[in-house]
């Protein structure tokens, strides 16, 4: 055996190795005031899930919250209160990730669509997502989704914003018409997702990213998630705890800086309602816990 401890611990992009409970906040906290590129909206309170309607008070209480320590803010949908984030994050003097929710209903789908134009033409948005893991999801056709890209494209002509399609980073390797419909690549990269251990997932996640690069051909990519949760169940070799999503924050955010990579991390808050479609580690991906108190 040829143990070599400071090449393990390069794996990891930082020495964890003696660093306590107390350490690690202490370093999570000083990353985060240094700020992150920007952090995917989690606007939903306890009680709430997808289809409810927001108002426009907690909208910008939680965006009151993120404000200190972000740049850019990434949104889901357009409908249903949502599309007040846009609005709000601009007045605020954050810039704007925005998508329209597409799913398997045509009615909703429109409205989405349309809503995210009108955002466009208000000057509200500075990326627009077109879907969110509706080909991980199967809710439409390649050509369905491909219709609705270019339907935005041509409706928001003229105005210089980037238009794309937010989907694991897999997909823009195996779905080409996609990929070369958007202007710039929209990746979610999750090693936990894919049962990685917490040492190797920082190279995962790289690893990842330049899947997305070579699929994207000279594209600008964007990582739109990526997150750890810090409870729940664990996949394989990811193992949910405090110390772990601390520790891949500060990873990610150190790897972010030094390579200039725009990374959106998931999430700003835990949000109890999603545990219906990732079990219970869906609850707990936030920086803030579902009543708004910073976790770490």
């Amino acid at each position: 055996m040829s143990l070599r401890e400071e090449k393990f611990f390069a794996l990891a992009s930082i020495d964890y190795q003696g660093k306590s409970t107390k350490d690690l906040r202490r370093m999570f906290r000083k990353s985060l005031k240094t700020g992150v590129h920007g952090l995917c909206a989690s606007p939903y309170e306890e009680g709430q899930e997808p289809g409810d309607q927001l108002s426009e008070e907690q909208i910008r209480r939680r965006l009151k919250k993120m404000k200190p320590y972000m740049k850019w803010v990434r949104s889901f949908s357009c409908t249903d209160g949502n599309e007040l984030i846009p609005k709000i994050a601009r007045e605020m003097g954050i810039k704007t990730l925005v998508g329209a929710w597409l799913g398997d209903n045509p009615e909703i789908n429109e409205n989405e669509l349309e809503n995210l134009i009108s955002l466009c033409h208000d000057g509200l948005v500075d990326v627009a997502a077109v879907g969110n893991e509706v080909m991980y999801r199967g809710d439409l056709t390649e050509d369905e989704l491909l219709d609705k890209i270019h339907y935005v494209k041509a409706s928001t002509k003229g105005l210089d914003i980037p238009i794309g399609y937010v989907d694991a980073y897999y997909e823009f390797q195996e779905r080409p018409a996609i990929t070369d419909a958007c202007d710039i690549i929209l990746a979610n990269c999750y090693p936990f997702w894919e049962g990685c251990d917490l040492d190797y997932s920082l190279l995962y996640m790289k690893d990842m990213y330049h899947k997305a690069m070579r699929a994207g051909n000279g594209k600008k990519v964007i990582i739109t998630e990526t997150g750890w949760p810090s409870e729940g169940t664990n996949l394989q070799g990811a193992f949910p705890s405090e110390a772990n999503a601390i520790k891949y924050f500060l990873n990610t955010q150190k790897w972010a800086l030094e390579e200039d990579i725009d990374v959106f991390y998931f999430s700003a808050f835990d949000e109890s309602w999603k545990v219906g479609g990732e079990g219970d580690v869906g609850a707990f991906w936030g920086i803030w816990d579902k009543n708004e108190k910073l976790k770490y």
